[in-house]
């Protein structure tokens, strides 16, 4: 990339979270993260400069350093720190923004710093050749927590019970954050049970809110609207998916139903995610089992179901999700074991406010910072070095909670051959595929006390919903008939 040549023609929006905007190259296959910032930080710029180079370069280090060896050199891509010419940023921010959602619009792109990361755009599969009607499709999927805590500083016991995603749903819709409530569960899709998974993923289309959305061609075409009031349009998403499962097998089935493109899809998907990609590990594939009880969740739609405890519960360890979840893992304390310690070190500081240096709270993300995290004591010694390795493994499983599984599929010829790693086949049609592990900055170490509060309010608000539920579903209505009732009739 010629940072001397940029030209802001040449990229175009490709979408945005809370605190980063993303654009994609028009031919090549890269993309930019630039920072973003509430519209009233932006007046300091000198700040805003020295905040935004200390940031891109922190999240740089954690996903090479930290993420990267804990989860596998095969998922990860770090990308590099570049400077850009400033008035390309200008320019660029005044393109991008007439496509901005409106409620993505209360904060504005850094426009004064230049730093921007520079990543491959995994929408896209290089290794292929495709044509205009078979572009690469991408499934992005943010799975979140894939486990039920087990700590013994767990207070409420529905947190054994129900996982923090379906606690979540009822709090979200309570402050109007969606509109529908998912039925996905991420308990679900971290099973290793093939049935579960497919209904997991069939939740998450038929209400993908932030945590499904899908490429064609690097262009969005199919997720949730900001303020989406309508259903998804899942006829719509059949149809763009039709041509990469109507070949196969030297078959061509064009009269293909969208329930049977949408089952082919979803199998394809579950496939790659239970897939291990890295080859350099000989022998049979180490297991995660996940079939006790803290694997399934009682929100649910198939807690009840018989399926919770046929077939397989168990997860490759080298399978994405298999890493995700052993890097969310590290939290074996919950955020209730947590904050006292957090308070440990807080207290710590006060008295030797140098020592933030060497415990790292800040940085650097480097070797000595994930020796922190691996080689943390197992056992409580009261001391501050235990409080902060317990500390820095709850930010590295926080990461792993919120990160993004990118697959990217594209459709290959019966007769192109194809590297053992790169193909996938659970179905009739031949494709190529890529997994990628993506959103993986490091959460900060000061919104520890915010995410306490948060864990209560989901909780208790849980509680009294599902309290409110339960009292009127066993209230007898005054049209119910009881079995201790008896009806007499008098003559009149």
């Amino acid at each position: 990339m010629e940072l001397d040549k940029m030209d802001e023609n040449d990229w175009k929006y490709h979408g945005e979270g809370n605190k980063s905007l993303v654009v994609s190259h028009v031919q090549h296959s890269r993309v930019l993260r630039l920072l973003k910032y509430p519209s009233q930080d932006a007046e300091h710029t000198q700040q805003a400069t020295e905040q935004a180079y200390r940031h891109i370069h922190s999240i740089v280090d954690f996903s090479k350093n930290v993420m990267k060896p804990l989860l596998g050199e095969e998922y990860v891509h770090s990308g590099e720190v570049v400077n850009l010419p400033l008035d390309f940023v200008r320019h660029l921010s005044l393109k991008v923004q007439q496509e901005r959602p409106e409620l993505r619009c209360d904060k504005v792109m850094d426009t004064f710093s230049g730093y921007a990361l520079c990543l491959p755009n995994l929408t896209h599969l290089n290794a292929c050749h495709f044509d205009d009607h078979r572009l690469p499709l991408c499934v992005e999927i943010k799975p979140k927590c894939g486990f039920l805590p087990f700590s013994v500083h767990v207070t409420k016991e529905c947190k054994h019970r129900v996982c923090r995603f379906c606690m979540h749903q009822h709090y979200k819709l309570a402050n109007g954050k969606w509109k529908r409530q998912s039925r996905y569960c991420p308990l679900d899709l971290f099973s290793g049970n093939k049935q579960r998974m497919y209904i997991a993923i069939k939740h998450l289309l038929e209400e993908p809110q932030n945590n499904l959305k899908i490429f064609k061609g690097g262009e969005l075409i199919f997720s949730c609207k900001d303020a989406a009031e309508q259903q998804p349009d899942l006829s719509a998403l059949a149809q763009h998916l039709r041509p990469y499962f109507s070949h196969g097998a030297g078959l061509y089935r064009p009269h293909l139903s969208a329930k049977a493109v949408l089952n082919e899809f979803i199998q394809v998907v579950v496939s790659a995610l239970l897939s291990s990609w890295n080859c350099s590990r000989a022998g049979e594939a180490k297991k995660i089992h996940t079939a006790d009880t803290r694997s399934y969740c009682e929100a649910s739609p198939l807690h009840h179901r018989d399926l919770l405890r046929n077939g397989s519960n168990s997860l490759s360890k080298d399978s994405v999700l298999g890493r995700i979840l052993q890097a969310q893992m590290l939290d074996n304390l919950d955020i209730e074991g947590i904050y006292p310690l957090y308070k440990r070190v807080e207290q710590h500081l006060e008295e030797f406010p140098k020592e933030r240096s060497r415990l790292q709270i800040d940085g650097p993300y480097n070797d000595t910072f994930l020796e922190k995290v691996k080689n943390c004591p197992a056992e409580e010694d009261g001391s501050v070095d235990y409080a902060i390795g317990k500390v820095h493994q709850y930010r590295v499983a926080m990461t792993a909670k919120d990160c993004s599984v990118m697959i990217t599929l594209a459709p290959s010829e019966e007769d192109e051959v194809l590297e053992s790693r790169l193909e996938i086949q659970p179905t009739k049609t031949r494709l190529a595929c890529s997994v990628s592990i993506l959103d993986l900055d490091p959460k900060p170490y000061d919104a520890i006390p915010h995410q306490h509060k948060l864990d209560s309010k989901i909780v208790n608000y849980y509680l009294r919903s599902t309290h409110s539920k339960q009292e009127l579903s066993s209230s007898p209505s005054p049209l119910t008939e009881r079995e201790d009732c008896t009806l007499l009739f008098h003559p009149v």
